[in-house]
């Protein structure tokens, strides 16, 4: 852990001087370092927190959303608070980077609520519209309500046992009644997030900038499967006696904010509800109790971060010429700019898990897990399966199909950045799909 931080400290004086393209080539240096560090097995043990398989993964996806957002947000390296905005993606990064690899569980809570703080002033500070205050502040308390249960557990835990320390606690035999399980969880379900505890996302996502929105889907919610996986092994009893409850929230509502989706005209706020089903699958698989479920939860978190979040930068990239998130004017681009529609074609794929991308192989092991779990559950399952695929074609669709509005067709041409951005969501999803065979 302390190599990966002494490694983002060093980062500093760039973030100082302000230069953007020094810090981006920093952060993809650290990246392919830590890259080749990276042992390809899957280890859930807690024996040596810092070396876990999935920290490591959920940070080398966080440095590269780090670079991705600095490389969609490159027009705000001409403002005069660019500083700014430069010291709150280092300070995120910095303390995204202590919550996945800390085995301390009150410092872990700590980093866990000092992330809410940088992603607070980007949506204040660099959000489109007025609303964003209400947006911020519903990403605020809805997050601190939930996780003020999850302290007093940890207090309770530490003046029983001693100790806080999460490898002794995932070995450490501790009775957890169902209200104490419940407020364990409570926050990192409201992080994800579950059904009915959902409403904050879709406000944060369409009020947020790109870098916000790509920060929020791509690993803030990522957040919340990362700390279940923490938290249910350490009593895997009560696990499986809440499994009937969670998953069937989970199941009904990914079907609900599927349905939602196909009556959105706001492109941000249907890829935020997509990101509530999905991540309902996600919670299915960790609640179910096979490996097969949490192999699968693990692959769908690292591939719904890359493709949402490319979604998400291409809603920007129309939003920059049109001014509107609108699907009513959003329409038409394939006339104008068909070498967009190729990335928009391909994310989408994507995000429906057609072949081969990373997102097939996750949803198939959490199918899997989730009808071994109860056969009744694939009545639902295939309902979710074929609407993923009809809200991925209604987007695609309504933006790129149509008669295209006057202000689109004296848009400017896409930026070989533009281009650079969509390539760099799409390709590690369909290269890691070889990479991920050796997990199971």
């Amino acid at each position: 852990m302390l190599k990966i931080l002494l490694s983002t400290l060093f980062l500093t004086p760039v973030v100082l001087l302000s230069n953007w393209f020094i810090l981006s080539l920093g952060i993809l240096i650290i990246l392919m370092f830590w890259w080749t560090q990276i042992c390809f097995s899957l280890d859930f043990s807690f024996s040596d927190l810092t070396s876990s398989f999935i920290s490591y993964m959920l940070v080398m996806l966080l440095v590269w959303l780090i670079f991705l957002m600095m490389l969609s947000s490159y027009s705000l390296s001409w403002s005069s608070n660019n500083m700014i905005f430069l010291f709150l993606l280092f300070f995120l990064l910095l303390f995204l980077e202590m919550t996945f690899l800390i085995s301390d569980f009150l410092l872990f809570y700590i980093m866990f609520e000092c992330s809410l703080i940088p992603t607070f002033l980007l949506i204040m500070g660099w959000g489109y519209q007025p609303e964003r205050s209400r947006a911020a502040l519903y990403l605020l308390f809805y997050t601190l309500v939930a996780s003020l249960p999850l302290l007093v557990c940890i207090f309770i835990l530490s003046s029983n046992l001693g100790t806080l320390d999460m490898a002794y606690l995932s070995f450490y035999s501790f009775p957890l009644n169902s209200l104490m399980f419940i407020f364990l969880i409570l926050a990192f379900l409201v992080k994800m997030p579950i059904y009915f505890f959902h409403l904050w996302l879709p406000s944060a996502h369409v009020e947020a900038p790109v870098a916000g929105s790509m920060i929020l889907a791509g690993i803030l919610l990522k957040l919340g499967g990362y700390g279940l996986m923490r938290i249910l092994i350490f009593d895997t009893a009560m696990c499986m006696d809440m499994a009937s409850l969670v998953i069937s929230i989970s199941l009904v509502g990914a079907v609900i904010t599927s349905l939602i989706c196909l009556i959105q005209s706001d492109i941000k706020a249907l890829i935020a509800y997509s990101s509530v089903a999905h991540m309902a699958l996600v919670l299915g698989g960790l609640f179910s109790g096979y490996l097969w479920g949490w192999n699968g939860a693990l692959i769908m978190m690292i591939a719904h971060g890359l493709a949402s979040s490319g979604l998400f930068c291409l809603a920007n990239i129309s939003y920059e010429r049109i001014n509107s998130r609108s699907l009513l004017l959003i329409r038409g681009m394939m006339n104008l700019h068909p070498s967009l529609t190729f990335w928009w074609f391909l994310i989408s794929a994507v995000s429906m898990a057609a072949p081969p991308s990373l997102n097939l192989l996750g949803e198939i092991s959490l199918i899997n897990s989730m009808v071994a779990w109860s056969i009744w559950s694939m009545l639902l399952l295939a309902f979710i399966s074929f609407l993923s695929a009809a809200y991925s074609l209604y987007l695609y669709v309504s933006t790129q199909h149509g008669t295209p509005i006057s202000s689109l067709i004296a848009a400017y041409p896409i930026s070989v950045r533009e281009f650079m951005l969509s390539f760099s969501h799409w390709f590690p999803l369909n290269l890691m799909i070889f990479l991920s065979w050796d997990w199971f």
